[in-house]
């Protein structure tokens, strides 16, 4: 992110207005931009030379091209570290990476080795994009890592084996509402799992707390760039940890709830139907087209529930960041992704 590249002048933090929520879907949409991923080696050492020019000084002010090279960076290069997150984690990848991953749980009639393999698959991709987007001010270990990861994998798989058993049961249901009710169970399953999994994965921002840093007002960020020095962390905070990963666990249900039901209720609808009765083999592709326009649609609007630099006033976190707040009392920290 160009937040991470060297130079004291900071950069507008998007060309859409960030305190509202259409104004962060609008941005969201930009980083979560799949044609990001087509950009060579070369294309992001450009923009990145691009984007650091502007905040050591070298151009004066925002240009399409400048814009541009912003989105490249932004959705390219971890916002703490600065380095190239791996493609297939990528927010920008999202939509694609999820989108075989979805189908394969979506299928209908998969047996309980379908469903623990694709459940294994889905949680082990959630683990590495949370890994891959997370706030690195406070690592996870390598051990922490796997228990974490295995606890996931528990939680999605019993409560899909455990529905699976439950929903042919039911009795005074009709059979279509059974159909309906099947076809839900991993959303419950990815719901859940998925929301505790980002608990877990960042469960050491938590017991550590992460890098909180002041609200400059102008007069002090303009010293700043004029001593080409970047904003120093005043401290860790648990409080914005856990308000971080929250907001961001959140974020995770809200962007698999319409991917996961939408699709699922459509489909049933569409297999009722004498078209698509007759042509069995157009299910996996009209399952597929569903996924990805209702994905491409939901991860926009997800990601814009709340703001990624998230501004608090000090005096709702700990005490010991009270007296080194930015401009009116406020901090802020980076939420991850």
């Amino acid at each position: 992110m160009s937040a991470s590249l060297p130079g004291g002048r900071e950069l507008p933090a998007s060309r859409y207005d960030l305190s509202t929520y259409w104004g962060r879907v609008r941005h969201s949409a930009d980083i979560s931009d799949p044609r990001t991923l087509l950009v060579s080696r070369t294309g992001l050492e450009d923009a990145k030379t691009l984007v650091a020019a502007y905040k050591q000084g070298r151009v004066e002010s925002m240009t399409p091209q400048l814009w541009k090279a912003k989105k490249v960076v932004d959705s390219t290069l971890h916002p703490d570290t600065g380095q190239v997150v791996f493609l297939p984690f990528r927010m920008s990848c999202f939509v694609l990476s999820n989108l075989v991953v979805t189908a394969g749980m979506l299928t209908p009639g998969l047996g309980t080795t379908g469903t623990l393999l694709w459940q294994i698959t889905n949680q082990s991709l959630n683990v590495a994009v949370n890994n891959a987007n997370g706030n690195k001010s406070a690592p996870l270990s390598t051990s922490t890592m796997v228990k974490s990861y295995l606890m996931a994998v528990s939680a999605s798989c019993s409560v899909a084996l455990g529905l699976n058993a439950v929903v042919p049961r039911l009795k005074r249901v009709s059979p279509i509402t059974k159909m309906t009710l099947s076809r839900l169970i991993p959303f419950a399953a990815v719901a859940s799992a998925g929301a505790l999994n980002v608990f877990l994965m960042r469960a050491e921002e938590m017991r550590r707390g992460i890098d909180v840093y002041p609200v400059l007002d102008e007069d002090s960020r303009s010293r700043m760039e004029k001593d080409d020095g970047a904003a120093e962390s005043i401290g860790k905070s648990k409080k914005a940890a856990v308000l971080a990963v929250g907001e961001t666990a959140l974020s995770r249900v809200l962007n698999s709830t319409p991917v996961m039901v939408v699709p699922a209720l459509a489909l049933v609808k569409l297999q009722q139907m004498e078209w698509l009765k007759s042509r069995p083999r157009l299910i996996l592709p009209v399952n597929l087209g569903l996924i990805l326009t209702t994905s491409i649609l939901a991860l926009p609007l997800a990601l814009g529930a709340f703001p990624q630099r998230q501004a608090v006033q000090a005096r709702s976190l700990e005490e010991h960041i009270w007296d080194r707040a930015g401009k009116h009392g406020m901090v802020e920290f980076n939420r991850g992704i």
